[in-house]
């Protein structure tokens, strides 16, 4: 790392008085950077160690430059490491840059030189994303921790209830919550011994997944005061409150709030051309746990338990004309206008009133 640290402290020497761009290729233990000068010629191309260090040692020696790389999973620190030296960091969309993705000649440090040549036509070409401040990751990281706990819970039990069902028999409840080694008492010996560990750890996980509740309530209450703005939505509890802001961090990033919902891949995909616009399927696109949350919201919403309110009775009217798949239908369309009001109580500030349009219809129709 010292002849690496060297040769970057004599090549800044000869770049000071020019724009510089690399493009950094990361790598899980190295990397592959690309120099290029104003003229667009390759000056250095080496490898280095994907640590804090090692970028420091490189790229702190260097003048500002403009720096490419893609989303990963060491894109969100590299980004702040390099930011944090003086440099303009560009983060690419990976699916937007079709030139890398789908390239036939796969190389890391074609990929670097590949980077490095978009970033210094037009940065706008690599689709740029901003990655989240360190707080808003580590504190994001309770609740995919949680999730995690969540998923292994639910395999755990449908592997238990796979095992018993095989077998003949079935464990006594349903609820995943409360699934103990009691739950076994009406099996068979032979069963109730080999499920026991099982459903022992079953039982531990829902313990861990409590106290990861009670952290994210903690956490909602002592630092992030908006989540109660939120939560005035029926069907809005602290968790899918504490990860939409926590996803979208900055609520000023949006122009319009009805803007949310394309970040969050609530939208539908458009491929029109000529005559011809295909209905198409939601993109998809944006954070996947935050959208499954909102859609979690939305059916709760839409359900036999949720509370009047003008979204309700919108997402009701849509599913009676939807035809077959028209709940299905009804429930996306929900969770999305559901992500643009809770974008619209978080930067208002608004009292929350679930039946505001409902009560203004009868004064237009006598206006």
């Amino acid at each position: 790392m010292k002849k690496i640290s060297t040769a970057a402290t004599k090549q800044s020497k000869n770049f000071s008085e020019q724009k510089l761009t690399i493009g950094l290729d990361l790598g899980d233990r190295s990397s592959w950077y690309c120099l290029l000068d104003e003229v667009g010629e390759v000056r250095v191309e080496k490898k280095l160690s994907t640590t804090p260090k090692a970028m420091r040692e490189v790229f702190g020696s260097l003048p500002r430059c403009r720096i490419a790389l893609e989303t990963g999973m060491h894109s969100p620190w590299v980004s702040r490491a390099l930011s944090e030296v003086g440099h303009e960091v560009i983060v690419a969309h990976t699916r937007a840059v079709r030139l890398i993705g789908e390239s036939r000649k796969k190389d890391d440090r074609l990929d670097a030189r590949t980077l490095a040549r978009l970033a210094r036509i037009d940065p706008q070409l690599l689709c740029p994303v901003k990655h989240r401040s360190a707080k808003a990751q580590v504190d994001l990281t309770l609740i995919r921790g949680r999730a995690g706990l969540v998923r292994a819970r639910t395999a755990l039990v449908n592997t238990a209830r796979g095992l018993a069902k095989s077998y003949g028999e079935r464990l006594r409840g349903c609820n995943v919550r409360n699934m103990n080694p009691e739950k076994a008492e009406g099996l068979s010996p032979e069963l109730q011994s080999a499920l026991e560990p099982l459903l022992a750890g079953i039982e531990s996980l829902s313990e861990r997944i409590r106290e990861y509740n009670e952290g994210i309530e903690k956490l909602a209450q002592d630092s992030y005061p908006q989540v109660a703005l939120l939560k005035q939505v029926k069907g809005v509890g602290t968790l899918i409150a504490l990860t939409f802001l926590l996803t979208l961090e900055d609520a000023q990033r949006f122009r319009k709030s009805r803007d949310v919902g394309c970040y969050l891949g609530l939208q539908p995909g458009r491929r029109n051309s000529g005559q011809s616009e295909p209905q198409m399927h939601i993109s998809k696109e944006g954070d996947p746990y935050l959208r499954t949350l909102l859609v979690q919201g939305a059916q709760h919403i839409l359900g036999p338990f949720g509370a009047d309110s003008d979204l309700r009775r919108w997402g009701l009217k849509l599913a009676e004309r939807g035809g077959k798949n028209g709940k299905k239908r009804a429930i996306i369309a929900t969770a999305r206008k559901l992500a643009v009001l809770l974008h619209h109580l978080w930067v208002s500030g608004e009292v929350y009133e679930p039946l505001h349009n409902s009560q203004q219809s009868p004064l237009a129709i006598a206006a």
